[in-house]
């Protein structure tokens, strides 16, 4: 019997604020490269509508790319200034030596020193919570507040989650047979097919999945058919993510319980591919978080309730904002 959480994390609230109206016919924000330590990385940048906006970061999951953020971002350019990464081996970035979840952390510290953002609004999705989570604990100076949607955090019980809806995922971990599985998946199904189908499992509703996301989700998906490490970046994600999960299970959950910045954990109560179940336990580790699960909504709330994540991380926001300084003295003794 898996035991209760070990706090009762306080229910986030959504901020009662003017958001940028919803255009779901605007393409994806431009993008540029920069190399970070070797590695060409590529960055969307939302136009904001105001200079002094403070800077945030959003980072994608297993599979996925910064336009994955493309509505969520714009609804937010009235109050923050947004940037998404694309992980080595996704979206348009170029491939790694290494796919495991420090070194894409490793590679957010880097990118937020050189550009020189930092402290930023941090959020990840999924496996891009994950990697949150490394950076939030190993460079609080970089974090002013950390939204985790879905994070894909190791399970507190003896289970594959998502296993159940297909088994034979399990075997896209295998070295070799998950190369040649994937190529075969991609050959019989057309990238719309491919794409349908990734949101009708990380979407609670695919109704809402704007007709413009799905064009450029097809597009991407064909353009990456044309890059040599596309598949080879996305399966040794997913095999550094199934250790981290499987293997640092404890190391995870500690590296949960140092992170100091103020936090959002928000997760759909109709999440697929994450166990909902996990979401006070999340919030439970976390010492400054706050709870919000979202009812009949899906993996990737971001995307399909874009207003109501916004709202949720504005209030984080401004709850940080009016938080008491902590006390240096306290911190010393």
């Amino acid at each position: 019997m898996v035991k209760p959480p070990s706090r009762q994390a306080p229910a986030a609230r959504l901020a009662d604020v003017e958001l940028a109206p919803l255009d779901e016919t605007v393409r994806a924000w431009p993008s540029r490269t920069v190399e970070v330590d070797g590695l060409r990385i590529n960055v969307r940048t939302t136009p904001s509508d105001d200079p002094a906006a403070a800077p945030a970061l959003f980072v994608h999951g297993l599979g996925g790319s910064s336009h994955n953020w493309t509505d969520f971002a714009a609804v937010l350019r009235h109050h923050l200034a947004v940037e998404a990464i694309d992980l080595p081996g996704h979206g348009r970035s170029g491939p790694a030596k290494r796919y495991s979840i420090e070194r894409h952390a490793q590679v957010v510290i880097d990118y937020l020193e050189q550009s020189g953002r930092g402290p930023v609004h941090l959020a990840g999705n999924s496996m891009g919570g994950a990697v949150c989570v490394v950076v939030a604990a190993k460079r609080p100076d970089l974090v002013r507040t950390l939204t985790l949607i879905s994070p894909a955090v190791p399970d507190n019980r003896l289970r594959a989650f998502p296993l159940k809806n297909d088994p034979r995922t399990a075997l896209l971990v295998l070295p070799g047979i998950g190369e040649a599985l994937t190529r075969y998946y991609n050959r019989r199904f057309t990238p719309e097919q491919r794409a349908r189908a990734t949101i009708a499992l990380c979407f609670a509703d695919p109704s809402r999945f704007p007709a413009e996301r799905l064009r450029e989700a097809v597009e991407e998906a064909r353009e990456r058919e044309r890059l040599p490490w596309a598949i080879g970046g996305m399966l040794r994600s997913m095999r550094g993510l199934a250790t981290a999960q499987f293997v640092k299970n404890r190391v995870g959950w500690a590296t949960l319980r140092r992170i100091t910045a103020p936090t959002l954990v928000l997760w759909g109560d109709t999440d697929r591919l994450v166990a909902p179940d996990l979401a006070p336990y999340v919030a439970a580790a976390i010492p400054d978080s706050r709870l919000a699960v979202f009812e009949g909504v899906g993996h990737t709330a971001m995307m399909e309730v874009p207003e109501r994540t916004a709202r949720a991380l504005l209030a984080l926001i401004e709850d940080a904002a009016s938080a008491p300084a902590p006390d240096p003295a306290a911190s010393r003794s």
